[in-house]
């Protein structure tokens, strides 16, 4: 089957999915979310969601080291900058080559293990790499200053085709586009939607469908003589070129690197971002990520101030309750606002965010269509 060959739901789906990411500055500006820097955000750890979603949504693995891979794109790419270009396509494309290849060394030895072992081997793993690329790797990651761009790097295709930067420090740039700003995030943008075609035609294939076998009873496939392992480390190296390819475009909009973000709760964040969009369905991960960047960056920037002018249509004693009470849940305390809708979705809809979604057209199908709640396929979505 053609990458390219569609049903009718599935051709509907990507249309729709392409139109709101490329109208993103436009759907998000009434809620504040309409610059090009949380954007690119929502692109980045949409892709590293999606890839993460591959493995666990479809194989149930849940690896809680998948930032070693963000770290390892994100320096491949600085790395690409300082010697070869500052075109962000070899960047990428070398930190999606190198994530995968990382993938492939810890996937080998912790597929042994299935369950909770397999989440403790990928753990050990990344805190592993963490410590590598803080203190013991200094000269390629640069410890705790991070890795950082130089007038001094040879970058030597540029120089090739007389790029000269002066003594400006340089910015990558696709053929004379600076990636800050809106093209930054288009650019983003485009990788978002191919990687969610990807994703597309890897759940309608019969390789998504072993996938799902192995999640649903990888024992009794083991019984019948068919050898697991093969498709549950494909789904481990794709998802790690994922989060490669992320890592490589956290690089391409800020060009430096620091071990950060190969610590454990980066590999955490990726865990509530699926689970909270609902993992196992194609737009439920992106959809976690943009929520859970929307409250890293809007509700975390609420303070007192802005309380005070949102309530000030209320008596002044009144006004300063609910400024203090509402105070607890935006600015420093947008943890608790989080962890309080991820509870909720957990207890109330233990299919993520999708779920509820689903739950909602299916009432609107029957209450208005006259039938019933529509096709199951469109439900995976």
């Amino acid at each position: 089957m053609s990458l390219f060959a569609m049903n009718r739901n599935d051709l509907i789906l990507f249309a729709c999915f392409t139109a709101v990411v490329l109208a993103g500055p436009i759907i998000f500006a009434p809620i504040g979310a309409g610059y090009p820097d949380l954007l690119q955000k929502f692109a980045i750890f949409g892709i590293f969601a999606l890839g993460f979603n591959i493995l666990f949504g479809l194989t149930g693995y849940l690896s809680f080291g998948h930032a070693a891979f963000l770290g390892v794109g994100s320096y491949t790419a600085v790395w690409t900058f300082k010697l070869l270009s500052m075109n962000p396509v070899p960047a990428i494309i070398l930190a999606t080559l190198a994530g995968g290849l990382f993938a492939t060394i810890i996937g080998f030895i912790s597929l042994r293990r299935t369950g909770i072992y397999f989440s403790i081997l990928t753990l050990a793993f990344a805190q592993m790499s963490y410590n590598l690329a803080y203190s013991v790797l200094t000269p390629i990651t640069n410890g705790e200053t991070g890795l950082q761009l130089a007038q001094s790097d040879p970058r030597v295709l540029d120089t090739m085709f007389g790029r000269d930067y002066g003594a400006v420090l340089p910015s990558s740039d696709l053929f004379g586009i600076t990636m800050t700003g809106y093209p930054g995030f288009y650019f983003c943008a485009v990788v978002l939607i191919l990687c969610f075609l990807i994703t597309l035609r890897i759940f309608r294939s019969p390789f998504g469908m072993m996938l799902r076998a192995v999640k649903s009873n990888q024992n009794r496939m083991n019984y019948t003589g068919l050898n697991t392992r093969p498709y549950a480390m494909a789904a481990f190296v794709i998802s790690g070129m994922f989060a490669g390819l992320a890592g490589g475009l956290m690089a391409v909009t800020d060009p430096l690197a620091g071990a950060e973000r190969m610590q454990w709760t980066a590999s955490g964040e990726v865990v509530l971002m699926t689970i909270l969009g609902g993992a196992g369905t194609l737009l439920g991960p992106v959809i976690g990520a943009g929520v859970i960047k929307y409250f890293e960056n809007i509700f975390s920037a609420f303070n007192e101030g802005i309380l005070t002018r949102f309530f000030d249509f209320l008596p002044e004693t009144l006004q300063h309750a609910a400024v203090s009470l509402s105070s607890l849940f935006v600015g420093e305390g947008w943890h608790l606002t989080l962890g309080a809708l991820f509870m909720l979705i957990v207890i109330f809809l233990p299919g993520g965010l999708m779920e509820g979604f689903n739950r909602l057209r299916n009432w609107f199908v029957g209450r208005f269509g006259g039938g019933s709640g529509g096709s199951a396929e469109p439900a995976t979505a």
